[in-house]
């Protein structure tokens, strides 16, 4: 198991550490609830050492990133970024990503931590000419701080380094890279430092008053966002338009994509399942991966939850499904099965909060 460059410090803050994607993560401090709040009434600050970091660079780079990507980084000026997904021949997601433009030929991608080698490997088995690919994952440690107060944070911290870049935009600052996304739909930005520089950064925003948040809490914030979580909700069998991601794939940009072509055809022929969001009509147990989602009408199984949580902003029970395209109107009614009972649900319009 890995270790972010900040271990010792969620130990010392009381961190409950679990494993995920290869490493050892801190999935809670005070409760995710707590937590939860915290980033949508203040700030809150997030470990994502564990996130993968890219860069490509040279003359090739743009065409070669876009035949492997898809959508379309022609559009991106200098200091841009876009979310994207990396495809395999049938349309299945490998990994979805941000790709940021940070030079006239220079570009910085964020992958998901589980992903990093099978990124890696996918991208350079399928070469491209006048391109460098560095792997910079093991160099940099990296936070997120999500809150409407996550700006005024970096202010008090560094009251001469400038504003925060706006929603998908990267601003460098010699060795610290900032990044206006997120993954809670709050405010916020992500901090990018080497790993040996990463922890006293950390401590200065603790010390301002974020909040530290571990894996638990970013889970619901971003499941009542609907943000799709990749390895539940985006895999190597469903493609970006059963996700509802249609938006993010160019597919009639020049030179296509890996996976064009079959995303092409079910734009045409039209999709089986849709990636639907769920709720519970009233207070039961919290909804879990997995759990079975039945017609209402007592025919049977039509689905599993991809994700499924408590949402904390409206205390019931939330999930997504891939259900069959004729259920996935807002509105259908549905039931969860929960151990050996079943609750009602409905398909309600995205997103939750």
């Amino acid at each position: 198991m890995l270790r972010s460059p900040l271990h010792d410090r969620h130990l010392a803050l009381g961190a409950r550490i679990v494993p995920f994607a290869g490493w050892e993560m801190p999935i809670q401090y005070q409760g995710i609830v707590a937590e939860h709040q915290a980033v949508r009434s203040a700030a809150g600050i997030f470990d994502i050492s564990h996130m993968g970091e890219f860069e490509v660079e040279g003359p090739g780079a743009l065409d070669w990133l876009n035949g492997l990507l898809t959508n379309d980084l022609a559009a991106l000026a200098v200091g841009e970024g876009q979310y994207t997904l990396l495809l395999n021949e049938n349309g299945g997601v490998i990994d979805d990503l941000i790709a940021y433009r940070t030079g006239g030929e220079r570009y910085f991608l964020v992958v998901n931590a589980a992903r990093i080698g099978q990124d890696r490997e996918w991208m350079l088995a399928h070469p491209g000419e006048g391109v460098t690919f560095r792997d910079r994952s093991a160099e940099l440690g990296a936070f997120a701080v999500q809150g409407p107060k996550a700006i005024a944070f970096w202010h008090e911290i560094e009251p001469g380094a400038g504003v925060i870049p706006a929603h998908n935009r990267i601003r460098e600052l010699g060795p610290i890279t900032l990044c206006g996304t997120g993954y809670t739909g709050e405010e916020g930005f992500e901090f990018f430092a080497p790993a040996e520089e990463i922890g006293g950064w950390w401590d200065r925003f603790v010390a301002a008053g974020a909040i530290p948040c571990g894996l638990g809490a970013r889970d619901t914030l971003r499941l009542e966002k609907c943000f799709p979580l990749n390895g539940n909700d985006l895999d190597e069998v469903h493609t970006p338009i059963e996700a509802g991601l249609g938006f993010f794939v160019k597919l009639d940009k020049p030179g296509g994509f890996i996976g064009r072509d079959a995303l092409h055809s079910q734009k045409e022929l039209g999709i089986r399942t849709r990636l639907s969001a769920i709720r519970l009509l009233d207070k039961a147990p919290p909804l879990r991966h997995g759990y079975e989602v039945l017609a209402a009408n007592g025919s049977g199984k039509v689905a599993e939850l991809s994700s499924g949580s408590l949402s904390p902003g409206l205390g019931l029970g939330v999930g997504l499904a891939y259900l069959p395209s004729e259920m996935s109107r807002p509105g259908t009614e549905l039931l969860i099965a929960i151990r050996d009972k079943t609750y009602p649900a409905k398909v309600v319009k995205k997103p939750f909060v």
